[in-house]
C-alpha cells in the first residue's frame, strides 16, 4: 500500500487519501476501509470509501477515501440522499402517531374506569 496523497482537511476534521494497493483481484469497499482502519488506527466506522479505480492489465488500483477522526465526524459530513430523509422523516411521523395513539388508549381507559366506579 503506497500512499499518493494524505492532506488534512480542518472544516471537516478528516484526512483525504489517495492510495495504491496492490493485489490480484478488485478490492472489495469493506476490505479497503478493514486495511485503511489497520494504517490509520481509526475505526472501520469513520472510514469513506468512495472510488476504487483499476486499470486493465495491471494488479494496482487507485483508491480515494475520506478517514474521519471520528463517527460523530463522519456522520455529520456525509451527505443524506432524498430517500434516507424520506425514510426518517416516515420514521419519525409514524414514530409521532404511535405516541398520539398511546395517549388516546390512555384517556378512554381512563374514562372507561371513571365510567366503571361511577356505576
Amino acid at each position: 500500500m503506497e500512499i499518493k496523497k494524505n492532506t488534512k482537511n480542518e472544516l471537516f476534521k478528516r484526512y483525504e487519501v489517495s492510495i495504491i494497493l496492490e493485489s490480484d483481484k478488485n478490492p472489495s469497499f469493506s476490505e479497503v476501509k478493514k486495511k485503511l482502519s489497520e494504517k490509520f488506527s481509526k475505526p472501520e466506522d469513520s472510514i469513506d470509501v468512495y472510488n476504487i479505480k483499476g486499470k486493465f492489465g495491471r494488479n494496482t488500483f487507485l483508491i480515494k477515501a475520506y478517514v474521519y477522526d471520528s463517527k460523530a465526524d463522519f456522520e455529520k459530513a456525509v451527505q443524506k440522499t432524498k430517500k434516507q430523509r424520506d425514510a426518517e422523516k416516515k420514521a419519525a411521523e409514524e414514530a409521532k402517531k404511535a405516541e398520539e395513539e398511546a395517549k388516546k388508549a390512555a384517556e378512554e381507559a381512563k374514562k372507561a374506569e371513571a365510567e366503571v366506579k361511577s356505576e
